[in-house]
């Protein structure tokens, strides 16, 4: 079973924290993820690194450039974490936009992440329909999950088809906005949770954009499963380094 799947049916809400990778230094990918782990987060998501990050805010933005001037590549990301399943038990998730893959190569990207440990990917600028069509088939031969996010302007039609396609969870946006532009949750967002939790879906919905510290994922959470949290932990890295990384997950928890 994919170690999303086993984390998903833990009784409990879950942490995922972002981060790009190579950032805030080149090798310090590695580090981070095994203290997230020891500290507690339930599933890291892995930003490789992109020129134009449509989706990000200006905290991701920036993180995603400095890594990419420090020399990250996708290959180099791969050599990181070859042996990362050494020393790392839960869920890892490569996001990143659909460019890099293509370039690399949709089978050969998929296949290597399979044979490092990755569990899923979450690529925001894929659609749906093409990856139903034409790369579903690859995915699930590399046992690989893809994670789909919808919006507060996503339909219900909509949302009922991304369900269906997905096996594992939906990304939840939080509100129209890039990441890291919000400081907290009002009635518009809480309804908005409200409707997908009525929705019955089969896959659980983890919440990101927005989330910042303890209230905020425990708003986030109230109606979904989960809440990433990526801005506000690069934030914390650019200013205390990777060595507090304690210190940012026990102010969440």
């Amino acid at each position: 079973m994919n170690r999303i799947t086993q984390k998903l049916q833990e009784d409990k809400k879950i942490l995922s924290i972002y981060f790009s990778a190579g950032y805030p230094n080149l090798n310090d990918t590695v580090q981070i993820i095994q203290d997230l782990e020891k500290n507690g987060v339930d599933l890291i998501e892995i930003g490789l690194p992109f020129s134009d990050p449509l989706a990000d805010g200006p905290t991701i933005q920036a993180s995603s450039t400095q890594a990419l001037h420090n020399g990250m590549t996708t290959q180099i990301l791969f050599d990181q974490l070859k042996n990362i399943r050494e020393s790392v038990k839960i869920p890892l998730i490569i996001m990143g936009y659909f460019n890099p893959m293509l370039q690399y190569g949709v089978e050969a990207f998929c296949q290597k992440c399979a044979e490092i440990g990755i569990d899923g990917l979450i690529i925001p600028d894929l659609p749906v329909d093409v990856y139903a069509e034409e790369y579903k088939a690859i995915f699930e031969k590399y046992g690989l999950i893809n994670v789909f996010l919808i919006t507060p302007q996503t339909s219900d039609e909509r949302i009922r088809f991304i369900d269906s396609v997905s096996n594992g969870f939906i990304y939840m946006v939080s509100s129209a906005s890039v990441t890291g532009s919000q400081s907290g949750f009002g009635d518009v967002q809480e309804s908005y949770f409200e409707r997908i939790s009525n929705l019955n879906l089969k896959n659980p919905q983890i919440v990101g954009f927005g989330i910042s510290n303890k209230e905020t994922f425990n708003q986030a959470t109230k109606y979904a499963k989960g809440a990433i949290i990526g801005s506000a932990f690069i934030k914390h890295l650019s200013e205390s380094g990777s060595g507090k990384i304690e210190e940012f997950v026990g102010e969440i928890r």
